[in-house]
Formats: structure tokens, sequence, C-alpha cells
């Protein structure tokens, strides 16, 4: 397989978080769109790389210096084409998957009980070929303190968190509420809120966050491509507790452009 060019390897600045336990790279790559096309928000449509096209992208990424991957089982092929590409690569790696959403035959469907979100880790790390996922998300379909109140989800990766398959817990909310209510709640490491120049609204939860020493990371931040990144990420990694923007994308040298925007934006 003949591998991507890139540019040199970027020394990209890292953050961390009490409750994340480990430094990360401030920019992750979401691997959505080597997955899946359908029921995007995207402007503009795209077609699926092929196996071998991942693969490629998969290594360059790695090579970049980006250091977190982050999949979901509702990416449709995203989970199985990254577990077949990494191989040996696995530990250079921050890797985080979802559990709460299956994506079938063009929509979403939801189960947030204990036995699904258990069943459901197991099949991703089937599919990813790995032992433990650095950080699993509960994929919230809006009913943010339902869910958590219910907390079937959470339950399943505390348990799985106890015997070493999952490093840490997170939670993707819709809602400021559903945000704030997943910082009180015990168990859960990290948030993945929606963040930008556009919608600051999730900026008292950032700092809430925080202060509670859970990790943010940072989805969509260029608004479904609709922002341009030089604006977009200098401004989010001006807030110091953000911990991780996750960039999509499947062209490898519009990856490091972007990812080379951190730069100037250590914390201080």
């Amino acid at each position: 397989m003949e591998p991507l060019r890139v540019s040199a390897r970027l020394a990209m600045p890292t953050r961390s978080a009490p409750r994340l336990g480990r430094e990360v790279t401030v920019i992750g790559w979401g691997a959505f769109k080597i997955g899946r096309n359908e029921g995007v928000k995207y402007p503009t449509g795209y077609d699926l790389p092929t196996e071998e096209a991942s693969a490629r992208l998969i290594h360059a990424v790695i090579d970049l210096g980006i250091g977190v991957i982050d999949t979901a089982p509702a990416y449709g092929l995203s989970e199985a084409r990254l577990g077949a590409a990494l191989g040996s690569r696995r530990d250079e790696i921050f890797l985080s998957s979802k559990v709460g959403e299956v994506f079938e035959r063009g929509s979403s469907t939801y189960d947030f009980t204990e036995r699904a979100c258990a069943e459901s880790l197991t099949r991703s790390l089937d599919q990813l070929r790995t032992q433990r996922l650095d950080l699993v998300w509960v994929h919230s379909n809006g009913d943010d303190e339902a869910i958590l109140r219910e907390g079937g989800a959470v339950r399943a990766l505390a348990h799985a968190k106890a015997d070493g398959r999952v490093g840490a817990i997170g939670f993707s909310p819709k809602s400021h509420a559903g945000a704030l209510a997943a910082i009180e709640q015990p168990d859960v490491d990290a948030l993945m809120l929606e963040y930008h120049p556009r919608d600051a609204s999730m900026a008292p939860a950032i700092a809430a966050a925080g202060a509670s020493g859970k990790a943010v990371f940072v989805k969509k931040p260029l608004a479904s491509g609709h922002l341009p990144p030089h604006e977009a990420i200098p401004w989010i990694l001006a807030n110091p507790n953000v911990t991780c923007i996750v960039l999509g994308g499947l062209n490898a040298e519009r990856l490091r452009v972007n990812a080379a925007l951190t730069v100037s934006t250590r914390p201080s």
C-alpha cells in the first residue's frame, strides 16, 4: 500500500484534564467520512473512499502527529476500517468510540439501556480489533437528562472501565441543561460539545466542566463546514478549558494546514 505524502510531523500542542488522566493532542480526527455519507449536514456531498484509500488516510493522520481518533458505530464502515488499518499503530493514538446510536438503512435508532450499550461496546472493540478504548461517549439523542437519570448507558461504561476495557467515560449532550447534568454525574469524565464562533452557548458548561476537572472535546468546530478554520480553531483553543478539537475530513493536506493553526494557541 503506497502511503499518502504528507509534510513533516507537526509539533502538536497537548492538553489534559484531571479526569482524563493523560495528555492528548489539541487536534483530533473524526473518522465519520471514511464510513458514511448518508444523512449528513455538510454543505456538499462526497463519495466514500475505498478501504485502501481510507487506510492511507488513517496512517497519514497519525504521521501528521494527530494523536486522537474518534469514531462510532453510527459512522457506517468507520470502525471496521480503522480496525483493519491500525494494526501495530493502535497504541500511537487515543482512540474513542460511542454507544447509544446505530445508523442503519438511512436512519438512526437509539437505545441507552445497560444491556444495549454493553453489547454495542463489545461490537466496537471487535470491529476496532482492540481490547481497550481510551474513551467511550454516550451519544445522546437529545433526551440528555433522561439518559443520565435512567443511567443504563453510564452503568455499562462504568463496568467496562472497572474491568479495563474503557479508559474514560464521556457524554455528548445536545442541551446546556444536559451538559450541566453530565458534569454533575460522578462517573462522567469528559463532555463532547458544539462550540465555535457562531455558537458559544456552551461556554458556561465548558467553564463548569473545567472547574470539575472534566475534559471537553469540541465537535463540529467548523459548524459542519460553514466556518473558516483560521477563524474557528484559534478562537476555540483560546478557551483553556477546551481539551481537544475533533476535525473531520478526507484530505490529509487540509488536515495538516488546519492542525498547524494550533502552533500559536498553547495555553498560558
